[in-house]
């Protein structure tokens, strides 16, 4: 095949396959999980929600940590027992009480100790990561 026929095939096939590729720049947005993804994906998940954001108890690594409480920043104010998870505000919870105290730690940002009864619980945020 001669030079000019075979350059002349090799520009177009350029051309040809330059077009096939997406030049636009997709950004793809993440949200941290709401009450309904975490009780779907674990549907005796012991959560609440703070700030927006939903904390859940019960995480090995989470309870072997030695933590002390910093500031109390409020109380679970409301018990979700509605199955529209919709409806999960803040200081709702779905299984602690009413009352219940919840505190900053010192030592990790992320984690909250809720008192209730004499007992303490680590929640640890449900962040998407």
């Amino acid at each position: 095949m001669n030079k000019p026929i075979l350059s002349l095939m090799l520009v177009v096939s350029l051309f040809y396959l330059s077009s096939c590729v997406d030049l636009e720049t997709k950004t793809s947005v993440s949200k941290h999980p709401d009450a309904e993804e975490v009780l779907r994906l674990d549907d005796n998940a012991d959560i609440l929600q703070w700030d927006g954001l939903i904390y859940k108890t019960d995480i090995v690594w989470v309870n072997e940590l030695e933590l002390t409480k910093k500031e109390c920043i409020g109380e679970i104010s409301e018990l979700f027992t509605d199955k529209d998870t919709k409806s999960f505000n803040n200081g709702m919870a779905n299984k602690l009480p009413i009352g219940s105290k919840i505190y900053t730690t010192n030592e990790i940002e992320g984690i909250l100790i809720v008192e209730y009864n004499g007992k303490k619980k680590y929640y640890l945020s449900q962040v998407e990561g």
